[in-house]
């Protein structure tokens, strides 16, 4: 069947027995078509613009081939796969672009803006909010540009301790390079097996030890921009009065103002020691006081997060064990450091200040699960849908003093858009990157699957939508806005802020080829 892009082939996941009592007696609708069975559109690229983009980056770094076409196709969100699922392959890009440098981003750039042929920036393909779909109505074709030759750290400062990373390096070969080298980005958000430096920093993304390393934008420097009209290139020094940062305005810009090609970003001495732990609180409510306290007050771990209960008791961070008894609600803590001494330090701080809050704890087994399966739930989307279940995931951010209006809102309005179309959902949830003023809450929605699993999903989403707004949260914490998002952001940022957004993208985009529909 079509499988994703995701992470790594070998680490596909069986269905855990447990998780099994989720799925619709009757079973699933199966695995779905192969790859070679999903139908594509004829492409609409010109030959004339085949050949000059061709003349760009050779010949052999353009591709048309069904397979490419398909594996480029859409993100990686639950009805990206389930269209895939299904053989509907209509957003297939016409062409796979691969170019060499960012000379070479920036020449297929000003071709396609003279063909008024759509581009789709292309990283890692792990978008869950329609970030890779664009809208061809003002366009002539669509071509993709995959950024994956632009794979190397060009320099490390280890001074100042930056490094200026391509594009195109996937997560986890950064690592690998800066770990040679002593160092680490400390980004590690749950796509990490599959996203890459492009995709963070054109979407905000927030890994999972941002309590300790800061947001990926936190960590950018500097970084270069290929567009239509030529190029941009930010970040003279860490910190400037001279203007505006616009470092901060293409940050997040996901592909609508042109490719990002390179960044700077902060880097640290990779920890020799790691520790991680479980701590146990009654319920939500007091597990919520405790991690705010950390947040607010000290000391921060590196890695902070706190499921509600019915997320604790299904034991997400241990898929194997999931439906094992686990009362109240389990907060997972993780620090880092030099040494033994220094870890020990941080985690008999962070034990103090939990156990000061009501916490039962240390559990090094539940820290250590979480830690060793943090990337796997991913890997049994698949399963799940195979089994016939919906499972899907959203995230937004608020003050703290909202948090748990927020919660209800949301859960409330998920209950209610699935129950009227069939079985209640669980609807699971996570405090998962915490600030002083607020936190991000994650969303996980399990439900059987009707008929039209998609417009299931989207009448969700859409309730989902309605309740954030509704709560004065924000639309997205970290997944970004692509099109699921679009009309909600609009009405968060106001009319004059679009406005200024789409005098940004004329100046840089004039004829709008750069990723439209997204975003603005």
């Amino acid at each position: 069947m079509v499988r994703p892009r995701w992470g790594d082939p070998s680490h596909a996941a069986e269905l855990p027995d447990a998780a099994r009592a989720l799925a619709p007696e009757a079973g699933g609708p199966g695995s779905g078509v192969t790859p070679d069975e999903v139908s594509v559109p004829t492409p609409t690229v010109s030959d004339e613009m085949r050949r000059a983009v061709a003349d760009i980056v050779g010949a052999e770094h353009v591709d048309d081939s069904h397979r490419d076409r398909v594996q480029h196709t859409r993100g990686y969100s639950t009805p990206d796969l389930l269209r895939l699922r299904a053989g509907d392959g209509a957003d297939a890009p016409d062409l796979v672009v691969y170019p060499g440098d960012h000379d070479e981003v920036v020449r297929v750039l000003r071709i396609c803006a003279e063909h008024r042929v759509a581009v789709v920036p292309f990283t890692g393909g792990t978008s869950v909010v329609g970030g890779l779909t664009p809208d061809r109505r003002q366009v002539t074709g669509v071509i993709t540009v995959d950024v994956r030759r632009l794979d190397r750290v060009e320099s490390v400062d280890e001074v100042s301790r930056v490094a200026t990373l391509q594009a195109g390096l996937r997560g986890v070969r950064a690592e690998e390079l800066l770990a040679e080298r002593g160092f680490t980005i400390g980004h590690f958000p749950q796509s990490y097996e599959g996203a890459g430096i492009g995709g963070y920093a054109a979407t905000r993304s927030a890994g999972q030890s941002s309590a300790g390393y800061g947001r990926f934008d936190e960590m950018v420097e500097g970084l270069v921009l290929a567009t239509p009209k030529g190029t941009i290139e930010l970040g003279t020094a860490p910190r400037s009065a001279a203007g505006p940062d616009l470092r901060q305005l293409i940050l997040g810009s996901e592909g609508v103002l042109g490719i990002i090609t390179a960044v700077t970003v902060r880097i640290s001495p990779l920890p020799r020691r790691r520790l991680f732990d479980g701590w146990r609180f009654p319920d939500f409510a007091s597990g919520l006081d405790a991690i705010r306290a950390l947040a607010q007050d000290g000391p921060r771990p590196t890695v902070v997060r706190l499921s509600d209960e019915l997320e604790t008791a299904l034991n997400l961070a241990d898929p194997d064990q999931l439906g094992a008894e686990s009362p109240g609600c389990l907060m997972v803590v993780g620090v880092e450091g030099a040494d033994e001494a220094e870890v020990g330090r941080r985690h008999d701080a962070v034990a103090q200040a939990l156990t000061a809050a009501g916490g039962s704890g240390p559990d090094l087994d539940a820290g250590e699960a979480w830690r060793a399966g943090r990337f796997r739930a991913p890997y049994l989307r698949d399963p799940l849908l195979d089994a016939g279940v919906l499972v899907e995931t959203l995230e937004t951010v608020t003050y703290w003093s909202r948090i748990e209006q927020l919660k209800a809102a949301v859960t409330g309005a998920l209950t209610d858009a699935l129950t009227a179309q069939g079985t209640p959902p669980l609807v699971l949830c996570h405090v998962s990157h915490v600030y002083a003023a607020g936190a991000s809450l994650y969303f996980t929605v399990v439900a059987p699957q009707t008929e039209d699993p998609v417009a299931q999903w989207t009448a969700a989403k859409q309730a989902a939508n309605e309740a954030i707004r509704a709560s004065g949260a924000s639309i997205t914490h970290h997944h970004a806005v692509g099109r699921d998002h679009r009309a909600v952001y609009h009405a968060e940022i106001g009319e004059l802020a679009l406005e200024v957004l789409r005098a940004v993208k004329s100046t840089l985009d004039p004829h709008g080829v750069c990723n439209p529909g997204v975003l603005v």
